[in-house]
């Protein structure tokens, strides 16, 4: 197979490696041999490339401006995230292009950010952090997670990881996805359409859904306001899953107790922006889920796990559905 990797022009930390690649293919077995593979980080080197590449491996915002392009012989597309929203719309693709994500490489990462994040704030961090820079001493304590109730909506790898980190703490962690089905990192699951009964009662809500039209603002300024007083929040899905000004605004107030947030839109969050300086707000810059050590490896490995299971006919188990959309 023909197999084109367009890494993102000047990034060193998450560029697929030559190195990387022959150890995957060690790694692979059977499945890795054979291939003729291409690097490129610019314009010129995609171009060159798809008229002959078979399967593209890639970050989503890196190739999403470059289709609809010629592509004649492209039948997959290995997207090196979870979520694949830049893509859209799908139109765009060739025709019959199987898109393919590295759901799976995410989890132990965002498990030990989103226990951070819900003992921060659990333990008022984003308050102390504004009494230290104004020389204050304000003591605030506050009782341990054992028993809090969190709802994590989105039930992936993201916010099972969410979900596990948050039960081992002791808290009683509720689920909402797309449909009720019983998930076994979750106390209780419900479908989005319960979404407003469980917000009154979860004194911590973690947003860890993938961004598609139907989630796209799904945290309105009217589900905002329906959290408890003094609820924490926190973000590791995609900005663009609330509204950013309700939540500084609830924030401001005092209603919302902090949150901690590692997804914006848009991205960088501009300097000036209003999220910058908002009470009881702590910003992290998009790193709750990547690790540098293992992303690339464990996404390579995930390509020759999805490349095997199409040779042989079989389901692809990253396989995105493009009419939902993940």
């Amino acid at each position: 197979m023909r197999i084109h990797i367009q890494n993102p022009p000047g990034e060193d930390l998450f560029a697929v490696t030559p190195q990387q690649w022959h150890d995957a293919v060690a790694r692979a077995g059977a499945i890795g041999a054979g291939h003729t593979v291409t690097f490129g980080n610019d314009d010129a080197a995609f171009a060159a490339a798809m008229g002959e590449t078979e399967a593209l491996l890639a970050q989503p915002p890196n190739i999403a401006g470059r289709f609809p392009c010629h592509a004649p012989a492209l039948s997959l597309i290995f997207c090196l995230a979870a979520g694949v929203e830049k893509l859209a719309p799908f139109e765009r693709l060739p025709e019959g292009v199987i898109v393919v994500n590295n759901r799976g490489v995410h989890g132990a990462k965002t498990g030990e950010f989103a226990a951070m994040a819900l003992l921060m704030l659990n333990s008022h961090f984003p308050e102390l952090a504004a009494a230290q820079r104004e020389a204050a001493w304000r003591p605030i304590f506050a009782p341990t997670l054992r028993g809090k109730r969190v709802t994590v909506i989105g039930a992936g790898d993201l916010g099972g990881a969410a979900a596990r980190q948050a039960r081992h703490f002791g808290a009683h962690v509720t689920g909402v996805r797309t449909r009720a089905v019983a998930h076994p990192d979750f106390d209780e699951m419900v479908a989005v359409e319960a979404l407003d009964r469980v917000l009154p009662g979860g004194e911590f809500l973690v947003l860890a859904c993938p961004l598609t039209a139907a989630t796209r603002n799904l945290m309105d300024r009217r589900r905002l306001g329906m959290l408890p007083r003094g609820a924490g929040l926190v973000n590791i899905g995609r900005g663009a899953l609330w509204d950013q000004e309700a939540l500084c605004d609830l924030l401001e107030s005092g209603h919302l107790g902090g949150a901690v947030v590692d997804v914006f839109a848009p991205e960088p969050l501009p300097a000036g922006h209003r999220m910058w300086a908002t009470r009881n707000l702590m910003i992290t810059p998009h790193i709750s889920a990547d690790s540098p050590v293992t992303y690339n490896p464990d996404s390579l490995d995930i390509v020759f796990r999805n490349l095997a299971a199409w040779r042989e006919g079989r389901s692809m188990p990253n396989q995105v559905d493009l009419a939902r959309g993940y």
